[in-house]
């Protein structure tokens, strides 16, 4: 907590490259059920339904992960990840498939995917290989980034559990609506000062505020 309080209410946290991820499926329930859990958790998300034009996209996009569906009509994923690897060689790749067979498992890693994972999926399996993903890669928040990241996601939800909007919230707190966002999206940390305030305006108890941790 101390670490909180050394810093100033409008002083900005560092910033680490934010993780961005290429969901690649036909299935759209499947992308849009992906893209709200790695949005939540902090990812930067998009979905692609046609896997014809992974290329197109990943030399734009820049990204660090792909995950692939193995079976998909008009190209399956082996062939998109054959594709892939001939314009990225670095990109890391998660293959799920609804089907596995040794033959497509041992392909899979020979294009050196990082994961092959049988859907339905385990969640926490799934967080699991992205967090190695990011660690390798050198992109995994601080210590102290993930305590602004807990605090943020808490006060979001708190506040929502309330129905308050951050404008109502910030008459409550006297704190201003730009900072009590900032907070939220783990941009700017805050004083134990502003916590108080925060807490106080939610009827919650100031470590409340730590989800958790």
């Amino acid at each position: 907590m101390e670490t909180t309080a050394a810093h100033s209410d409008k002083q900005p946290l560092p910033s680490a490259p934010q993780v961005k991820v290429l969901i690649v499926d036909d299935d759209r329930a499947i992308c849009d059920y992906m893209e709200t859990l790695l949005e939540s958790d902090g990812y930067q998300v998009k979905t692609l339904n046609d896997p014809s034009t992974i290329e197109e996209e990943v030399k734009s996009g820049g990204y660090h992960l792909l995950v692939l569906d193995l079976m998909m009509p008009k190209m399956d994923g082996l062939e998109a990840l054959r594709r892939v690897r001939k314009i990225d060689s670095d990109v890391a790749v998660i293959i799920f498939t609804g089907y596995p067979t040794v033959e497509s498992a041992q392909e899979s890693m020979r294009l050196d995917a990082v994961r092959y994972l049988k859907k339905p999926f385990n969640v926490d399996e799934f967080r699991e290989a992205l967090e190695n993903v990011i660690r390798k890669k050198g992109l995994a928040r601080t210590p102290e980034e993930k305590l602004h990241k807990v605090i943020g996601d808490t006060v979001r939800t708190l506040r929502k559990d309330k129905d308050l909007t951050l404008k109502q919230m910030a008459k409550r707190s006297n704190l201003s609506v730009s900072l009590l966002s900032q907070i939220e999206r783990a941009e700017s940390s805050a004083s134990i000062s502003s916590l108080y305030k925060i807490a106080q305006s939610l009827d919650a108890r100031l470590h409340d505020l730590f989800g958790e941790m």
